[in-house]
């Protein structure tokens, strides 16, 4: 029986990730984990309370509910990892760590660890960016999730244990508000625009970034999960994203629907981050070797945003 072990399943990925699991596999096949407690939980979702860099809590985390195979979502993200680099480290780094060792010695099947375009740094190719390439990041997230990426890589050729992953680009999302990180303006935008708010983004407004829906971001996970092992020639560096576009390109498609809306450009931070990050991603190999196939073009990600989020923020 698979028992899926999902950590960080409260963050925005790992939450709505949690769910599509359960619909899959069943409810009692998924054990959700964090290092907060929810304010509500799905009854038919265990959880149980887990910090990535406590190892013997892992442990006894993997054995207690039998756990066959992890999602290993705990993160801190970009923008929150250049304000407190050190946790940073220890939850990006020694936390990886710590679930790839723990999954070795309990004989785990599949360890899925996403990684991210935050890998990138100047010295990559920007356009059509492929998979093998120069890995320079000047994030610390960026840092600790190449020190991520071969790890998996060691455990996979070294202990043999099935690790997998994909770099995931922006990923947009209307059932998680948005937080401060790089990308999350294409998803704060949205909000804006519906309740009729101007928007101050904080990147160029020429900035183009890859992104992606989250269904085909879920979709993209769990078809990796599935695929025969055999036919998986990388690791973690599977580049997967939909398409690309600036903030003034999903600007102008949003204003389709909404004439009056406003936006100014004002850059932080963030604009220096995401001017080391690819503007398009070469996805031939997930394409290849696991059918990456996404579904949502920029148009249907754009009106089934705005639908959504009209029966949240306004027909509640």
């Amino acid at each position: 029986m698979t028992r899926i072990l999902v950590t960080g399943a409260l963050g925005q990925i790992g939450t709505e990730l949690a769910a599509e699991l359960s619909a899959r596999y069943g409810k009692s096949s998924v054990v959700i984990s964090d290092v907060r407690k929810p304010d509500e939980v799905d009854g038919k979702l265990k959880f149980v309370s887990l910090d990535v860099t406590d190892s013997e809590n892992i442990a006894k985390v993997l054995v207690e509910n039998e756990i066959t195979d992890i999602f290993h979502m705990a993160a801190i993200l970009s923008a929150s990892g250049e304000k407190n680099p050190a946790l940073a480290y220890r939850v990006n780094s020694d936390g990886t760590f710590n679930i790839l060792e723990e999954a070795r010695k309990a004989g785990i099947n599949r360890v899925m660890i996403p990684s991210t375009i935050g890998v990138f740094g100047p010295e990559t190719p920007r356009i059509n960016t492929p998979d093998i390439t120069v890995l320079r990041p000047t994030t610390m997230y960026g840092i600790t999730k190449v020190n991520a990426e071969l790890l998996a890589l060691y455990y996979r050729d070294k202990f043999d244990l099935d690790v997998r992953g994909l770099r995931f680009p922006g990923i947009i999302s209307y059932l998680t508000p948005p937080s401060a990180g790089t990308t999350d303006y294409a998803v704060d935008i949205f909000y804006h625009a519906v309740q009729e708010k101007d928007y101050k983004c904080y990147l160029k407004k020429d900035t183009p970034l890859p992104m992606m829906y989250m269904p085909d971001a879920l979709n993209a996970l769990i078809q990796l999960f599935e695929a025969k092992r055999e036919n998986l020639r990388h690791c973690l560096e599977y580049n997967v994203s939909a398409y690309s576009f600036t903030p003034e390109e999903i600007y102008g498609k949003i204003r389709e629907v909404y004439p009056d809306f406003r936006i100014t450009y004002e850059p932080d931070f963030r604009q220096n981050i995401a001017e080391t990050w690819p503007a398009s991603l070469d996805t031939h190999f997930a394409k290849e070797d696991w059918n990456f196939t996404p579904q949502y073009d920029l148009k249907r990600t754009v009106d089934d945003m705005i639908m959504n989020l009209k029966r949240i923020l306004i027909h509640q």
